[in-house]
Order: structure tokens, then sequence, then C-alpha cells
């Protein structure tokens, strides 16, 4: 016997203790010349403290105006953004102030990110000047510390950003983020700029630095085999949606949507044994532009039925693991 479907804003347990960031039916368009783009559209999800989400997809999906409006670089066009328990979807310009210390972002690019006229002393020491929180003594003594806790050396502290490599760069960027010791951090693809080499020591001073601080990461990435070193639940979206969102682990072992599958066998192997089946996914991607009601994903999937063209939701399939795909009720 089938067993009832829960939704996910229905299914999932609301610790509020627990849980720092919580979206509910998040929304966010932007007005163009032929209609409303839907960027962000009905996007529903939790992130826990101390915990790292990673979100996502194809270039183009939201992923970076997901985190943007998160966080109030956009403001919202509806749905509600609640942080620690308290609704922040709309703020004074005071409390957004405060928020802010609580609330940053890592930017993907490094080099324009960072003011080519400031050195790398007081890009770091500007945030906490301009917090209000610390003494004249004080300041120089905390830039220091969260530029030894960054890795930078104390040679290249007077250095320009134009002097350093992106992998340094990058360390700058985060240190001005982290400076207030904020609860919050979207990372907007921060390491999809750097070298190999660099990512893996990029990708390893967050993780040391959320262990010793206890923050919280958003991270957006493109790359899966990226989101999977770094993240506790995994969010995947297409075309400003929620298509499956589960646990990295479950999510790698256990796809269950067509266009997770189709990612996942993106990934290269370094197995030259093993043959490994690549999804290549055919058809048009449909416009965002005042997208019509049904999967937006169906024009490209193997799958789709007349029952697509119904409006899909994240429903819970196993334990933690939502999926917004009609063909799941068959196996379910």
């Amino acid at each position: 016997m089938r067993r009832a479907w829960r939704t996910f804003t229905e299914g999932k347990e609301k610790m509020m203790s627990e849980t720092l960031m919580e979206v509910k039916h998040l929304k966010k368009y932007f007005n163009t010349p032929k209609g409303m783009l839907h960027a962000v559209d009905d996007v529903t999800f939790s992130i826990g403290k101390g915990k790292t989400m990673g979100v996502v997809g194809e270039s183009g999906c939201g992923k970076s105006t997901l985190g943007r409006t998160l966080i109030h670089l956009y403001e919202s066009t509806g749905g509600e953004i609640l942080f620690n328990g308290e609704d922040i979807t709309h703020v004074t310009k005071p409390k957004m102030r405060r928020l802010r210390e609580e609330m940053q972002i890592i930017f993907q690019d490094p080099f324009s990110s960072l003011n080519p006229r400031m050195t790398v002393e007081e890009t770091v020491r500007e945030p906490l000047e301009l917090c209000g929180r610390y003494k004249k003594g004080q300041i120089q003594e905390e830039a220091e510390r969260i530029m030894e806790l960054v890795g930078i050396d104390e040679r290249l502290r007077h250095a320009y950003p134009h002097e350093l490599d992106g992998g340094r760069r990058q360390r700058v960027g985060i240190g001005r983020a982290l400076a207030l010791n904020p609860a919050f951090v979207v990372c907007d693809e921060p390491v999809s700029a750097l070298d190999v080499s660099i990512q893996a020591q990029v990708l390893n001073l967050l993780q040391d630095l959320q262990e010793k601080s206890g923050v919280t990461y958003m991270f957006v990435t493109h790359d899966l085999s990226v989101v999977k070193h770094i993240s506790d639940n995994i969010c995947v979206m297409y075309l400003g949606q929620l298509v499956e969102t589960a646990a990295s682990k479950e999510l790698f072992e256990n796809p269950l949507h067509p266009y997770t599958k189709a990612l996942l066998s993106a990934i290269p192997s370094v197995d030259i044994h093993r043959k490994k089946e690549r999804i290549i996914l055919q058809g048009e991607i449909v416009s965002p532009v005042e997208p019509k009601p049904g999967c937006r994903f169906a024009a490209r999937c193997p799958y789709a039925s007349d029952k697509c063209r119904e409006a899909q939701k994240l429903r819970e399939i196993s334990k933690g693991h939502f999926v917004s795909c009609c063909k799941m009720e068959e196996v379910v």
C-alpha cells in the first residue's frame, strides 16, 4: 500500500534552537522587457547552525541570486526569511546595519570584489573600524589576528590586490567576510576562479574556520566534486526552483531526480577501469521569463509525461530526502 506523502514544509522537523537560517516560499523576480524573470521561485529550506548547505546547478539557475537575496543584497519579491527564528524578510536600515555583522558573503571573483586602492591590512581593518565595537588599539591587534588566521603572510599585509595571486586574494576576501565573526556566510563560488591546488587550500581553510568559530555556510557552486567535499546537505536548483535536496552522502549514493542524475554523471572519474554512463540531456531549456506552470525540466527529461504539466512540489521520498518529480509517485 502506498504511503501518504508529506510536502517539504509539512514533513521537516522545526527545531528552532538548531536552525540558523530558514526560508519559506522565497521568490525573487526581475522585471525585463519581455516580462518577469523568475530567478528564484518558491524556494523553501533550512540550514542548521554550524552546518554547510551546498547549492548546485547549471549557470543561470538562480544559485547566486538566492544567496544574495538571503543577505539582502537583493530584496525578495515574496516569501519569508527567518534568521535565528526572527523574521528578517523586511527590515529597516538601522536593523540591516546590525544584521550585516551577522551575515556576510565571499564573492566569486576575489580581484573585482576587493578595493584596488586599499592594502590587505586596510581591507581587513575596514569592517572592524566601521562596526564601532573596537577601540583604536584593539583594531590593529584584531586585524593581525584575522590575517594570521586566514594565512596571510606578514610581508604581504601592505600589498595591494594586483600584487597578489588568486589564492591570496581570496584569503583576503575570506578574512574580510569573517572579520566580525558572523554567524552566516554565503560562499558564492569562492574557488571557481582558482587553480585546483589552490582550491583545496581554500576549502580546507573554510572548514578549519568553521570548526573553530561554528560559522554556518551556504556554499554556492556548479562543481559537484567540491560540494561533496564540504557540504552536510545539498540542494539542487533548476531554473529558480529546488528539484532535490538531501544529505550529501545520500544525494551522491541515491540521486532520484533525472536532472540530479545527469549532473552526477558529468563528474569525471579517475578510475580508468570503470565505465561510467554519461547522461546527455536533450531538448531546449525553457525560458525563466514568465514560465508556464509545471516542471521546468520536462522539456529535457526523458521520462516526461502529461503529469509534468502540473505544478510540482518537493516531497519526502525517504527521511530527509526531498524530490520535486511526479514520477517518484510510481516508485514510492
